[in-house]
């Protein structure tokens, strides 16, 4: 069925149903949750990319007044690892440390000052083994293995008969590449690379456990998919999962950061050991030093076209570098390698992923896995075609965008597909042909940048509950991390039920009171629950239409809602819903479920153009505007919906001009936000959106939805590094580009 909204809550700008609580203060993170009796734990991490363990003496440590549990790899069972996909990463490093900021031991005491005296007095032997700190001294013959015990990892994406710093190599491929290049009159080629990012949500990696006589565990954390997590957990520390317990909290902040088990199964350690909660709680360094940044790239590409601009074959070898562990990944590898191919309809094409281990910092998923390295170099290859064509680069994208029933470059076909709209968008809004200024200090330039994304599926639930008293509560599996996905659940809860939006609480279950959640990703939030939160409200005014005909004798057919009132749609005749609710002596309940792992039909694009001055004499690169323009499905809520824009093009620009989490031998540098620099409101340029009419997008579920979430940060580093090539006619092929690049790049010229 589809969705026929009331116009009273679904479309309508709504503000978000938690933001007064955190805008006043009065949100509940991890850090806020108090325990009787809780402790505080902390870590001890290695100071070196790659070393034995010779000893650990924590004797002075645990003589510390006020502490209460030292616990180091020795104290939990062989082996003990963990991970989203790949079981690699241990609870406590055992006899090797494989990256600067890797756990070595943990401390519970009173308070933090306590732990981390306690810490200092904790004496580690190490012997220093051969690092490989880049992916080229990874992939050598000879090279220093990462894990020597890679037979004995589970989860793999694909078998290992041999043990191989490039843990995985992952392809996708149509036609015949080299005779695609046979054809071509222009072949380019180029690599590009791009640097770590962090995520840079405001609130660290933050846990408290209670391990109880019984067995049973209770977990509060910063987690997005708890049900994933508790398996982790539970896998980690050798229990059953049914026997962990997450309890939702508010997350300050993911983009995809928040989905591994952290430091959760050493608190368990630790409280398992004293019989008290414990809560451990990062500061900012171990969160950029040691948490799950995105990954650096290396991204080589080849293309061959005809000289009337038709690309004839594509190729790409993407290289990851995933640091000392892959368990971070909730698939082993990054799918988004692919968007290397670009929204293009290639005959031949080749995309080659390679998962590399390294002694650096363990890498995850961000906004987008994958994709934004890989469409950095896609985008940007675009543009070095066109050049060497002499091509215009939009007229090159028009000519070779896949459109409506045509194969993309991977051989897939999508529904509804609105590529050359949504390029033709951007470029109108920005004024792309118009000319540009003329300073003989500052160049000005254009670039633009399209791509497209397809939601994930996955499985979630959720529960409409009309109580007696007149209100209502909408319940979810998702532990929200802060994108206004609550506010959604409610505003389809107040359209179904055409009632006021503030009439409709919002209750979150805890991972014990349902069967399972694919948790936050992948775009799929929105996608999946406006169906399981629809479903539900079916089902609520389904069971109420059924007290109405055993109570009234109404026929269930000819029954309505309309706010608190029950309505007979033949005679109209009406009640109070909420009397046949008290009648009853209890809530009305409807239960939605969805799950969903066959291919999306739909996909998303995304075309973006920035506009910058560029000085001449130092480089320095201004951002002047960014216009973006969205293939969209049906907008449930506009102001979430821009936020959610605003907030990936901000990334975007990080990603693009300023950003990189900068390693040296294997130890970050930029260990506090004093180094790493991300954007603030004063490095904004005019952001611009366009939406494509809704009601033409098409999408999924019953109110046609298509995501946003990761949609608007991808084209964003490739529209400005096209962009000051448009300017000043050098080419910028590692992220982030700087006025320093510029600047060498200029007198290099």
């Amino acid at each position: 069925m589809v969705a026929q909204p009331t116009g009273r809550a679904i479309g309508v700008p709504t503000p978000r149903v938690d933001g007064v609580e955190k805008a006043t203060g009065h949100a509940v993170y991890t850090a806020d949750v108090q325990l009787d009796g809780a402790l505080f734990g902390k870590t001890l991490r290695s100071p070196f990319p790659h070393a034995r363990i010779v000893s650990i003496d924590t004797s002075k440590a645990a003589q510390v007044r006020g502490v209460h549990a030292v616990v180091t790899g020795a104290d939990i069972h062989d082996g003990a690892r963990h991970g989203r996909a790949v079981l690699d990463i241990p609870v406590l490093a055992q006899g090797v440390v494989r990256f600067i900021g890797e756990q070595v031991a943990a401390v519970a005491a009173d308070d933090e000052d306590i732990a981390q005296r306690a810490l200092d007095l904790i004496e580690v032997e190490y012997e220093e083994l051969p690092a490989v700190l880049s992916m080229d001294e990874a992939k050598a013959d000879g090279a220093s293995l990462v894990h020597e015990d890679m037979l004995q990892v589970k989860g793999y994406p694909k078998e290992v008969t041999e043990p191989s710093n490039v843990y995985t190599v992952w392809e996708w491929a149509k036609g015949d590449v080299e005779a695609g290049m046979a054809e071509a009159d222009v072949i380019v080629e180029n690599t590009f690379t791009t640097p770590r990012q962090h995520q840079a949500y405001l609130e660290p990696h933050t846990c408290l456990v209670a391990a109880h006589p019984s067995g049973k565990v209770d977990v509060w954390a910063g987690n997005k998919s708890p049900h994933p997590g508790k398996r982790m957990v539970a896998m980690a520390i050798g229990m059953d999962a049914a026997d962990v317990v997450f309890n939702p909290v508010t997350i300050g902040g993911d983009f995809g950061g928040k989905g591994s088990a952290m430091a959760i199964p050493v608190a368990w350690m630790l409280s398992t050991r004293t019989g008290r909660p414990v809560k451990i709680v990062f500061d900012y360094s171990e969160d950029l030093t040691s948490a799950n940044p995105r990954h650096a790239s290396r991204v080589t590409v080849r293309t061959g076209a005809t000289r009337d601009g038709v690309i004839v074959a594509h190729e790409a070898l993407v290289e990851y570098d995933s640091g000392a562990y892959a368990g971070f990944k909730p698939g082993g590898h990054l799918g988004g390698a692919s968007a290397a191919a670009g929204p293009y309809k290639a005959a031949n094409t080749r995309i080659v992923e390679h998962q590399v281990y390294t002694n650096n910092v363990p890498c995850g998923y961000m906004r987008g896995p994958g994709e934004p390295q890989a469409m950095f170099a896609a985008e940007s290859q675009i543009d070095c075609l066109a050049a060497a064509l002499g091509m215009d680069p939009a007229e090159l994208r028009r000519k070779n965008l896949v459109t409506e029933g045509e194969e993309d470059s991977l051989g897939t076909v999508f529904e509804q597909v609105r590529s050359i709209e949504t390029l033709n968008a951007a470029l109108n809004a920005s004024g792309y042909a118009d000319p540009r200024p003329s300073d003989g200090r500052l160049a000005y330039g254009q670039g633009v940048a399209i791509g497209e994304r397809v939601q994930a599926g996955g499985e979630t639930h959720a529960g409409v509950t009309l109580h007696p008293d007149g209100s209502v509560t909408v319940n979810t599996s998702v532990f929200e991390q802060g994108t206004g996905s609550y506010t959604v659940m409610q505003q389809i809860v107040a359209d179904e039920l055409r009632m006021p939006i503030e009439q409709v609480r919002v209750a979150v279950w805890d991972t014990a009171s349902t069967s399972f959640d694919s948790g936050i990703g992948g775009a799929r939030v929105t996608r999946m629950a406006s169906a399981a939160v629809w479903n539900a409200a079916q089902a609520a005014k389904g069971e109420l239409f059924k007290l109405a005909a055993d109570i009234l004798g109404w026929p269930e057919d000819a029954s309505e809602v309309d706010g608190a009132t029950l309505r007979r749609t033949d005679t109209g005749e009406s009640t109070e819903w909420a009397s046949l609710a008290e009648r009853t002596g209890g809530p009305i309940v409807g239960l939605g479920d969805v799950q969903d792992t066959a291919r999306n039909p739909y996909t998303a694009f995304t075309a973006q153009v920035a506009e910058v001055a560029v000085d001449l004499e130092t480089g320095q690169v201004k951002l002047l505007t960014m216009t973006t323009a969205h293939d969209t499905g049906k907008i449930l809520n506009p102001i979430g919906h821009q936020g959610q824009v605003n907030g990936g093009v901000v990334q975007g620009i990080g990603f693009g001009l300023q950003e990189e989490l900068a390693v040296e031998d294997g130890r970050v540098t930029t260990a506090s936000f004093a180094d790493y620099k991300i954007p603030t409101a004063a490095d904004l340029p005019e952001l611009r959106t366009v939406l494509l009419d809704e009601e033409e997008g098409g999408g999924w579920g019953p109110y046609q939805v298509k995501g946003i979430g990761e949609q608007s940060n991808s084209q964003t580093a490739p529209a400005i590094a096209n962009a000051v090539a448009n300017a000043v006619g050098v080419r910028i092929r590692d992220l982030p580009v700087t006025a320093e690049k510029v600047y060498r790049a200029l007198h290099a010229e």
